[in-house]
């Protein structure tokens, strides 16, 4: 199964006393890269809201908007801290007594004093974590259904592009014997025009022969290459996205199939190689995207 990276969700929650909306964009990265532009009310709660999208979104990097919209006058944006008010109201209380002096102004006194009136740094009699956490939650699901929906279609061109590899290295597997036959042959006909010139010792020749074709043979490159266009397929069939290993496999199977085009020394083996390198570049650049 392939997860793309790439994706987007939104959800929305209101009440009679807010709105509150989350959008979450997605884009690819190596880490789970989490980006918040939120209100500094919930700056208490990011903690919680980043565990909460890595839960769910688990890599990539992830833009998170949340909006908060008070309705009416029933969010205000101080906060009374009412024990300090009491503090200052008691103290001032006395003083007067002691002092015989007149309470009238001790209510707006106290309620003046440093830190009674304070600006609020949350929204907690309002909106609950949970509640909070739901929406966001709720945005990354329909985050990721856009993803695995996008990622069908990453599958559909990784498919393709695998395919395209395969069908090229059974053209090679076609082109291979008649490669090596057609080698020999352009080394005997060289040697034959020496020998009318020096004398060669014939056992000597054959051997240096066979050690120099053997040189440029490709068979285990074949073979392993085949094994890991099977792997790539299988991995990517798997329950679990994996875009790391298809990266580590598609680094493999370049290897392959530089080694092939290194010992190559056929023009047609040579276009099939460039064709092959061609569908690698594109899954390279798509498995970027994968989770």
């Amino acid at each position: 199964m392939i997860i793309s990276m790439t994706g987007f969700g939104s959800a929305e929650a209101t009440t009679d006393i807010y709105s509150l909306r989350a959008e979450i964009k997605t884009l690819n990265s190596k880490f789970f890269d989490p980006v918040l532009k939120v209100p500094k009310e919930f700056s208490n709660w990011e903690l919680d809201i980043k565990s909460e999208l890595e839960k769910v979104l688990k890599r990539g990097k992830v833009s998170l908007s949340i909006e908060f919209t008070s309705k009416g006058d029933e969010v205000v944006p101080v906060r009374i801290n009412e024990p300090l008010f009491n503090v200052y109201y008691k103290s001032f209380s006395n003083l007067a007594h002691e002092q015989g002096a007149s309470e009238n102004e001790l209510f707006k006194l106290a309620l003046h004093s440093p830190n009674v009136i304070v600006p609020r740094d949350d929204f907690a009699d309002v909106i609950s974590p949970e509640e909070l956490l739901a929406v966001v939650t709720a945005s990354a699901e329909k985050c990721q259904e856009f993803r695995i929906k996008e990622g069908g279609r990453l599958q559909l061109a990784l498919q393709e592009s695998i395919d395209t590899i395969a069908v090229q290295l059974e053209m090679i597997k076609t082109l291979d014997p008649k490669r090596i036959a057609a080698i020999r042959s352009r080394i005997e006909k060289s040697i034959g025009d020496l020998k009318q010139q020096i004398k060669l010792d014939e056992n000597r020749f054959e051997q240096e022969l066979i050690y120099y074709i053997e040189k440029l043979d490709i068979s285990e490159e074949k073979v392993r290459l085949a094994s890991h266009l099977d792997y790539f397929r299988e991995v990517m069939s798997e329950d679990e996205s994996n875009g790391k290993k298809l990266g580590f496999i598609s680094q493999e199977i370049g290897r392959e199939i530089n080694t092939i085009g290194s010992k190559a020394n056929d023009a047609e083996i040579q276009r099939a190689v460039v064709n092959m390198k061609e569908a690698l570049e594109k899954i390279k650049e798509q498995v970027l995207n994968v989770i």
